[in-house]
């Protein structure tokens, strides 16, 4: 602070520090505690209250259906026997479909508005009459209208003083929950044909599942755990994206960074600079251009006589996962690239000199004094790479166009616009933050590195 003070004044430190405290406060602290403030509260449509609200409006527009139809039969009847009538309003009661032998057409409110409808609780479903000790009351579709509507006022009658005493209860009990997290754990019954399943669970990437207890079969029926196995996939990719960035930028960075100030120059604004000055949007829909079916890739090999894309033999690149690893690695190895080439530029040539007049050959070399020198630049760039990989929706969603399976931001967003399920899409986040950082964590300490390290990639 002492520095800052002799280097800006006592002004333009507070300014800085002021701002900085803002930044933190309303752009990372607030927003993350808004987030899991909504991950542990249920959402108010899944609240029983909600339930008991909605089976109360169900109730009265079947009312309201039904005396429009009982209005219409007793118009027609006063038309028919000669008398004035207004008339028919027969057609504004419900779509047209009908059933056999039945009173009144097919209402679909009337059919809700039942105090048998199921209520989903975590490991079991019960009926709403059961849970609550409620009439179990049901709309007749043979039933005179009359009865119907009779049936139906009593239904929204119980339903609203369900509803008071539920929002009674709900606002005195905690709000929070582990709920939402838990769905992320929930296992799904996957319909798979009997002929099928041992073809499935032949397969690599499902005795993996299994393995990890993500996947597993009870009484003939598969049941996974979809949740955790796209966050285990997505996670799984993003790795795999940032090792094989890394096998390719490592002696991209080793050549520019042994170069003269010239050619390195020369290599950077080749490699680097000029091609990530287009937006990196436009980037990834340009390699679109080149893996579609009739793109560059099919088209040469349509060329030399590998493929005939007439008889529809293209080569379906936006379904292979290697073509998003190989995007996802073009779009963030700058990343990688200016840590190590940051840190590599400061190692001393004569270091290099020496071990090589002492025997060591390039392999150890590069074990013994480059790899070791370069540590913090590598693990920095490796980090940053896994993040944007992991959190990328813009290149898996563009790329495979919905071909592939979803990764873990896909869902997110899913939750979040989709199926307007903010509170686990919230969820789903902050588990999602925790398990990378959980994972960058473990790779600081399989490697040694400090947080105090990573001041060697800035001087």
């Amino acid at each position: 602070m002492k520095r800052l003070f002799a280097t800006y004044g006592l002004t333009l430190t507070a300014i800085f520090t002021i701002c900085v405290l803002a930044w933190s406060v309303f752009l990372i602290f607030l927003p993350q505690f808004s987030i899991l403030e909504r991950a542990l509260v249920q959402p108010k449509r899944q609240l029983d209250s909600s339930i008991a609200a909605t089976l109360a409006l169900d109730a009265g527009t079947c009312i309201s259906v039904l005396e429009t139809q009982q209005d219409a039969e007793t118009n027609d009847k006063n038309q028919s026997s000669g008398g004035l009538s207004i008339p028919s309003m027969g057609a504004m009661t419900a779509p047209s479909l009908m059933r056999a032998q039945t009173g009144r057409p097919y209402i679909l409110q009337c059919d809700r508005a039942t105090t048998l409808q199921a209520v989903v609780r975590r490991d079991e479903t019960l009926l709403l009459a059961d849970l609550y000790n409620l009439p179990k009351l049901k709309i007749e579709t043979e039933a005179e209208i009359g009865s119907q509507i009779e049936t139906a006022r009593q239904i929204q009658t119980i339903a609203r003083e369900l509803e008071v005493r539920l929002k009674d209860a709900e606002a005195k009990a905690n709000p929070y929950t582990w709920d939402n997290f838990q769905s992320l754990m929930t296992a799904r019954n996957l319909p798979i044909l009997p002929e099928t399943l041992a073809a499935e669970n032949a397969k690599f990437s499902n005795q993996v599942y299994s393995f990890l207890g993500l996947r597993y079969i009870e009484e003939d029926q598969v049941y996974v755990r979809i949740g955790l196995i796209t966050l285990v996939r997505t996670l799984g990719f993003a790795a795999a994206s940032t090792v094989l960035a890394l096998f390719i930028c490592y002696p991209i960075a080793y050549k520019i960074a042994l170069a003269t100030k010239p050619d390195r120059i020369l290599w950077m604004m080749l490699i680097l600079v000029i091609p990530y000055a287009i937006v990196e949007l436009m980037r990834i829909y340009a390699w679109t251009t080149i893996i579609d079916n009739r793109g560059l890739l099919n088209s040469a090999l349509d060329w030399i006589g590998a493929i005939d894309l007439d008889d529809g033999e293209a080569i379906q690149f936006k379904r292979s996962p290697l073509t998003v690893f190989i995007v996802l690695v073009y779009t963030y190895v700058l990343f990688l690239v200016f840590p190590m080439l940051n840190v590599m530029s400061t190692l001393d040539k004569n270091q290099i000199d020496a071990a090589r007049d002492l025997g060591a050959g390039t392999t150890r070399i590069h074990r013994r004094i480059i790899i070791p020198h370069a540590k913090p630049g590598i693990v920095v760039g490796a980090i940053a790479t896994f993040m944007l990989s992991a959190g990328a929706f813009s290149v898996p969603r563009i790329v495979s166009r919905g071909l592939q399976a979803e990764w873990f931001s896909q869902t997110i967003y899913n939750k979040f616009f989709e199926s307007e399920n903010s509170n686990v899409g919230a969820a789903y986040t902050i588990a999602f933050t925790i398990a990378c950082f959980v994972l960058v964590a473990i790779v600081m300490w399989m490697t040694r590195t400090r947080l105090r390290d990573f001041v060697k990639v800035q001087s």
